[in-house]
C-alpha cells in the first residue's frame, strides 16, 4: 500500500502522491511548487545553484537544519522533513532578510543566477550561529568556518571577495523580524514521524523508509535487489546525468539506529548512516590529523548528505575516506538477514567496484580504534593530491600510520585512494618499515617498494608517473612531518649509501 511523501514547505504540510520516486527534490521546487529561485547549474552536486536547506528533528527534540543539493535529493527522502528555499527568507514587510541584504550592500551579486544558493549556504551557516533571533546567544564564525560553509558555491560573475564579504556583513546586520519558529516548526515534524516503514510507490517503482535496522534487513533479504539509498551524492547522478532506471529503492536515512556514534570499550562506532560531516567531526576529536581531510572531502552540502557507510559501501578507488580508514585499522560491520559479520575494511574490497558482500547483505557500521594504550603513540597523517583544494576528486589519497617504539616502528599500515582498482595497502613498503627505525634511508627504501605495489593508471586527473611520484612523495613528507626533532648530523648524508641501503632494503622486501 502506497504512503503520499508528507513534508513542510511554504509554511504548510505537503502531502504528494503522483511524483515518481526519483523525481529530484530541485524538479520539484522549479516545475511543481512554482519556487524558481533555486536554479539548476549542473545536476550534479558541484556548483551549488540548486543548494536548499532541510530541517529535521534532532535528538534533543530541536531542528537541524542542513544546506543539501536539491538537484539529486529524490522528493519520497524529504518525507517527515522541512524544506526551505530563498522564497521563505522574504520578510512579512517585504523586506529583505539579513542574508540578502548583505549581499546587496556588499554587491556581491552580478548575474545572479548562483545567488539564491549562496543566499540558503549562509542563511544555514546564520542559523546555526543563532543571528536569527534577538537573543544574546548568539556566535560569529571564523573565517575558516565561513569559507568552509560556501564550498560547495560557484560563482563565475563576481569573484568571491565581495561575497565573503557579505558573509561576514551579514552578522552585523539587525535580526529578521520573522525568524522561524523553531519550536513550532518542531511539533509540526513530530506531527509528522511515522512509526513503521513508509511506503511509496510509483508506475511500478517502490520507494520504503524502515524505521529500524531489522525493517531493512528484511527487506533486503526477501528482495535482494532492491538498492539501498543513503545520501543519493552517487546514486543521484546515475539519474540526472546517466539516466539510469535504478529499480525498487530503500532509504536509511530513517534508520535510528543507523544514525548514531558510539564509543564502545576501544572502538568509534559510527553508524552507517551517519552523515560525512558528522561522521569526521567525531573522527577529528580523536585524530585531528583528519581535519584538512575532512574539510576537503567534499563541498559541506555534500558532507551533510552522503553518509560515511555510504562512502565505504560504494567501494570506489577514489573514495578519500577509505585509505585514512584503513591506515587507522578500522573494520566494516555488515549485516545480512539476522547475521552480522564484522572484517578488517581493507578486506572488503575485493576488485573493482566488486566487494566482500552477499546481495542482501549492507553496511551497518564502521568501527575506528581509538587513541589508547599502545596507540597514543601512534604516528598517522593523510594527504589529498588533487588539482583544486576545495571539492575535488582526488588524483591521489594517501595514509599512513605506524605506532612509535623509541626510533623504531612497529605495525606500519600504507593504504592508498586512487592508486589501484580498489583502497589497497602497499604490503611490500610496510614490509620495509616493519621493526626499522624511523630513519631517512628507511623511508627512501619504502618509497622505491612502493613500485612494486602499486601500477596506476593515466587518465584525466593524472598519468600514472604523476601518481606514483606523488605516492612516494606523499610518504617522505610523512616522514619530515614525524621524525625525530633531534638536531641534524653535522656531517652531510651519504646519498650514495642510502641509495644503496634503499636498494638493498628493496629486494630484501621483494
Amino acid at each position: 500500500m502506497t504512503q503520499p511523501i508528507r513534508f513542510y514547505h511554504r509554511n504548510a504540510i505537503r502531502e504528494i502522491s503522483d511524483a515518481p520516486v526519483t523525481r529530484t527534490v530541485l524538479q520539484y521546487l522549479r516545475e511543481d511548487a512554482r519556487c524558481t529561485g533555486t536554479k539548476e547549474g549542473c545536476a550534479e552536486g558541484d556548483c551549488g545553484a540548486c543548494t536548499v536547506v532541510v530541517g529535521e528533528r534532532d535528538e534533543l527534540g530541536g531542528v537541524r537544519f542542513k544546506a543539501v543539493n536539491a538537484c539529486i535529493q529524490f522528493l519520497p527522502t524529504l518525507d517527515g522533513r522541512a524544506l526551505f528555499t530563498v522564497e521563505d527568507l522574504r520578510q512579512p514587510d517585504g523586506a529583505l532578510h539579513p542574508v540578502q541584504q548583505a549581499l546587496v550592500e556588499c554587491h556581491g551579486s552580478q548575474c545572479g543566477f548562483c545567488t539564491p544558493g549562496f543566499v540558503m549556504s549562509m542563511w544555514a551557516l546564520y542559523k546555526k550561529h543563532g543571528h536569527e533571533y534577538h537573543g544574546a546567544n548568539r556566535t560569529v564564525p571564523t573565517r575558516e568556518e565561513l569559507s568552509n560553509a560556501l564550498t560547495g558555491n560557484l560563482c563565475r560573475c563576481t569573484g568571491y571577495r565581495p561575497i565573503v564579504d557579505a558573509a561576514l556583513r551579514m552578522f552585523q546586520l539587525p535580526a529578521p523580524a520573522a525568524p522561524v519558529d523553531t519550536a513550532a516548526l518542531s511539533r509540526t515534524l513530530l506531527s509528522l514521524e511515522r512509526d513503521a516503514t513508509f511506503q511509496y510507490e510509483h508506475s511500478g517503482q517502490r520507494f520504503a523508509a524502515p524505521r529500524t535496522v531489522d525493517a531493512l534487513a528484511q527487506i533486503k533479504q526477501q528482495q535482494p535487489a532492491t538498492r539501498i539509498l543513503a545520501g543519493s551524492t552517487d546514486v543521484g547522478l546515475w539519474v540526472t546525468r546517466q539516466m539510469r532506471e535504478l529499480g525498487d529503492l530503500v532509504y536509511i536515512g530513517q534508520v535510528a539506529d543507523l544514525q548514531t556514534i558510539e564509543a564502545i570499550d576501544e572502538w568509534l562506532c559510527i553508524g552507517a548512516g551517519v552523515s560525512v560531516e558528522a561522521a569526521y567531526a567525531e573522527l577529528a576529536k580523536h585524530y585531528p590529523e583528519l581535519t584538512e581531510m575532512w574539510l576537503r572531502f567534499a563541498s559541506l552540502p555534500i558532507r551533510n548528505a552522503g553518509t560515511l557507510g555510504g562512502n565505504v559501501a560504494n567501494g570506489s578507488p577514489i573514495g578519500d575516506s577509505m585509505p585514512g580508514l584503513i591506515a587507522l585499522g578500522a573494520r566494516v560491520v555488515l549485516r545480512g538477514g539476522e547475521l552480522e559479520r564484522e572484517l578488517p575494511l581493507e578486506d572488503l574490497y575485493v576488485a573493482y567496484q566488486k566487494k566482500d558482500m552477499a546481495e542482501h547483505e549492507f553496511v551497518v557500521a564502521v568501527k575506528v580504534p581509538t587513541r589508547t594504550g599502545t596507540r597514543a603513540n601512534l604516528r598517522f597523517r593523510t594527504y589529498k593530491i588533487s588539482k583544486r583544494f576545495d571539492s575535488d576528486i582526488s588524483a591521489v589519497c594517501a595514509a599512513f600510520s605506524f605506532i612509535a617504539d623509541g626510533d623504531a616502528i612497529r605495525e606500519p599500515r600504507i593504504a592508498f585512494g586512487g592508486m589501484a582498482a580498489t583502497p589497497k595497502r602497499a604490503a611490500h613498503a610496510e614490509s620495509v618499515l616493519q621493526d626499522a627505525d624511523w630513519h631517512e634511508a628507511t623511508v627512501r627504501a619504502a618509497m622505491l617498494a612502493l613500485a612494486k605495489d602499486y601500477a596506476p593508471l593515466s587518465d584525466m586527473r593524472a598519468t600514472d608517473a604523476y601518481r606514483l611520484e606523488a605516492a612516494k612523495n606523499t610518504l617522505y613528507r610523512f616522514w619530515l612531518e614525524t621524525r625525530s626533532h633531534d638536531p641534524l648530523p653535522k656531517q652531510a648524508l651519504d646519498v650514495r649509501a642510502v641509495e644503496a641501503a634503499c636498494a638493498q632494503a628493496a629486494a630484501a622486501a621483494a
